[in-house]
């Protein structure tokens, strides 16, 4: 089971380090830690932030002003994608 404050903690922790506002996905990877494939890890789901913006980027709607708005998005879309159980 997926323990969505941990995820949140975790997606918020790689991305806050951007250069807000951000006008797209590839203003984000030179926050992450290992670039594209920074990997997020809750319970039994798993990703790359490169999978990330395969499967939940379409609620992504750019650009971003603060590192909260784009986590509300990219939760949702987990969610959407039927991530968050």
């Amino acid at each position: 089971m997926v323990d969505r404050n941990d995820l949140r903690q975790q997606l918020t922790d790689a991305f806050e380090g951007a250069d807000y506002p951000v006008n797209g996905p590839m203003d984000l990877v030179p926050a992450l830690p290992n670039g594209p494939a920074t990997t997020f890890e809750s319970g039994d789901v798993s990703f790359t932030a490169m999978e990330l913006n395969a499967q939940a980027g379409g609620s992504q709607s750019f650009p971003y002003d603060s590192v909260d708005n784009l986590v509300d998005d990219i939760m949702d879309g987990l969610e959407d994608e039927g991530y968050l159980d």
